[in-house]
């Protein structure tokens, strides 16, 4: 049975809710300690997974040492002590138990081992390689554990989490983030298991919040037909009515503008006065270098919600992308469209838009 509610995630900036210089220090040591702990702990996590899962594919073993991935207490010819959920958390508590909440270790594990589980038949077909880990990884843990607040004055909010007091900074912000806070902050929502990620010393709450899907009057046998290309971004047919969302003009040709912009400076930078080195040499380069990521994102933004907006008006109940998987093996020949047009991050935007709105979306 299809869910009427959906996962939203919010990226919130926060910051230490303290004026103790020396309390401030000790917070941010706390933070760094749990990141770096957390990072190792998922790859080590990862490993054990990845090795339990290929035990059963080791034909070089004795035929009475192949034996199943089970509780012995359950099953006589399981391996494991304990289930087979519960043996990469006493890893991570072998190992981090006082050092990291347990409320994160449990996360860690869940959150490991839903992902695991997701991958696991590409792993053992050699499709895919074992997820790596990075030590600016967020830092997960349960909902329950967010605590909101108001502040004093009545804009942003305080929060604590395992007893560290943070404060939320939205700043000019004029998406739906304040909204959704104060909603979660009444209960008209509910706060999932969320993290806190640290980039370059700010500190961002990465919020999962569960809404309900909003209603719409679709009818399944309206079926909207999108074609995606690099002359229209979008082109949308509707039994007699057809739309083209975007132009090459608006969207290619400005981001080659950035990319040419970008070289430019990056010729240029070589004559630049050093004066603190390299860093000094290279910061008008600095500017240019999430300039074009952050258009194309946007861009693709604007142009899914378009689509979707166009799909409820027409109560059109399932989207259909024409010739989608031909185009991208075609893409994948070509040098210029693979570098300079974003068709997978353009399909997840709408998928994950039409999931929204209730709509089918099937790739053709």
């Amino acid at each position: 049975m299809e869910k009427d509610t959906i996962i939203l995630t919010r990226k919130v900036q926060i910051y230490l809710d303290c004026d103790d210089k020396e309390q401030r220090s000790e917070y941010y040591k706390k933070l760094f300690e749990w990141q770096d702990i957390v990072y190792r702990g998922s790859n080590m996590v990862m490993t054990h997974k990845y090795i339990q899962e290929q035990m059963k594919d080791l034909i070089y073993l004795r035929d009475d040492v192949k034996v199943k991935l089970g509780d012995f207490n359950k099953d006589q010819e399981g391996i494991f002590t304990t289930s087979k959920l519960n043996t990469t958390y006493q890893i991570l508590a072998l190992y981090f138990k006082g050092k990291l909440p347990s409320n994160i270790i449990s996360a860690i594990n869940m959150t490991l081992n839903r992902v695991f589980s997701i991958d696991r038949v590409a792993y053992w077909k050699g499709e895919k390689s074992l997820r790596n880990y990075k030590k600016n990884m967020p830092i997960p843990f349960s909902g329950n554990q967010v605590k909101l607040s108001n502040d004093e004055k009545g804009w942003d909010f305080k929060l604590k989490l395992f007893k560290i007091p943070f404060r939320t900074y939205l700043g000019k912000d004029r998406s739906d983030k304040r909204v959704l806070l104060q909603r979660a902050l009444v209960g008209q929502i509910k706060i999932c298991a969320s993290s806190i990620q640290i980039v370059k010393g700010k500190i961002f709450l990465l919020l999962a919040l569960e809404l309900p899907k909003k209603q719409h009057e679709l009818k399944d046998h309206i079926i909207a037909e999108a074609s995606l290309s690099v002359e229209h971004p979008i082109a949308v047919s509707i039994d007699k009515d057809s739309y083209q969302i975007g132009n090459k003009e608006e969207f290619l040709y400005r981001r080659m503008a950035i990319q040419a912009a970008r070289q430019r400076l990056q010729k240029a930078a070589a004559f630049n006065r050093g004066g603190h080195g390299r860093k000094k040499k290279l910061k008008s380069l600095e500017h240019f270098n999430e300039k074009e990521k952050r258009y194309v994102d946007s861009r693709l933004h604007l142009y899914s919600r378009k689509l979707i907006d166009i799909c409820v008006k027409s109560e059109a109940g399932t989207l259909l992308l024409v010739n989608q998987k031909m185009k991208e093996e075609f893409a994948k020949g070509d040098e210029f469209l693979l570098r300079n047009w974003s068709y997978y991050g353009l399909i997840e935007k709408i998928k994950y838009k039409a999931n929204m709105a209730g709509i089918n979306v099937i790739v053709e």
